[in-house]
C-alpha cells in the first residue's frame, strides 16, 4: 500500500517519493527504519519512479520541459547529493530527521502562501531562450498565412518577450 500510495502522489504532484516514504519509514511502527536508511531507501525507490514519471510528463503534449534546464539543474544536483550523502552520513539520526521536518514544514508553507499564477519569465531570464510560439495558422486552405494572422502572431509574441 504504501509503495501504491508513493507512486500515486510522486505522480500526481511531482514530488519524488522522499515526502510518503521517508516518513514512513521511519514513523510506522511496522517499518521503524532509522533516518538514515528510510532517506537511503526512499532514494533508491525514486530512480524508477521518477524515470517512469518523468517518460510520462515528457510524452504529454501540453507539458513543456525545457531540456536546458533540466541539464543545468542536473549539474548542481549531482555534486549536491554527494555532499549531501556525506552530511547525512556524519550527522546523528535525531538531528537528521528534525532538519528532514523542518525542510518539509518550509516547503510546505512556502507552497501554501506562494501566488496560484506562476510568473512569466521575460526573454533575457528564459534560461531555455524560448519564444514559445509554435505554430502560425493559415487562414484557408493553401500554405500562406495572412498579413494580419502574421502580425497578431507578431504582437503577441512581443508582448511575452
Amino acid at each position: 500500500m504504501l509503495g501504491l500510495f508513493a507512486g500515486t502522489t510522486s505522480g500526481t504532484l511531482g514530488i519524488g517519493s522522499g515526502v510518503v516514504v521517508v516518513p514512513a519509514l521511519a514513523l510506522l511502527p511496522f517499518f521503524a527504519f532509522e533516518q538514515k536508511a528510510a532517506q537511503g531507501t526512499a532514494l533508491a525507490l525514486m530512480v524508477p519512479m521518477a524515470l517512469l514519471g518523468a517518460f510520462r510528463y515528457w510524452k504529454n503534449p501540453e507539458i513543456e520541459i525545457s531540456p536546458a534546464v533540466l541539464v543545468f539543474i542536473v549539474m548542481g544536483a549531482l555534486p549536491g547529493v554527494l555532499v549531501g550523502t556525506e552530511l547525512a552520513a556524519r550527522l546523528p539520526n535525531h538531528v537528521l530527521r528534525k532538519i528532514f521536518a523542518v525542510v518539509l514544514a518550509i516547503t510546505a508553507l512556502k507552497m501554501f502562501a506562494a501566488s496560484q499564477k506562476p510568473r512569466q519569465l521575460s526573454s533575457s531570464e528564459n534560461p531555455a531562450g524560448q519564444n514559445n510560439v509554435s505554430s502560425v495558422e493559415t487562414a484557408d486552405n493553401n500554405s500562406e498565412p495572412t498579413e494580419q494572422h502574421t502580425n497578431e502572431v507578431l504582437k503577441t509574441t512581443d508582448r511575452r518577450q
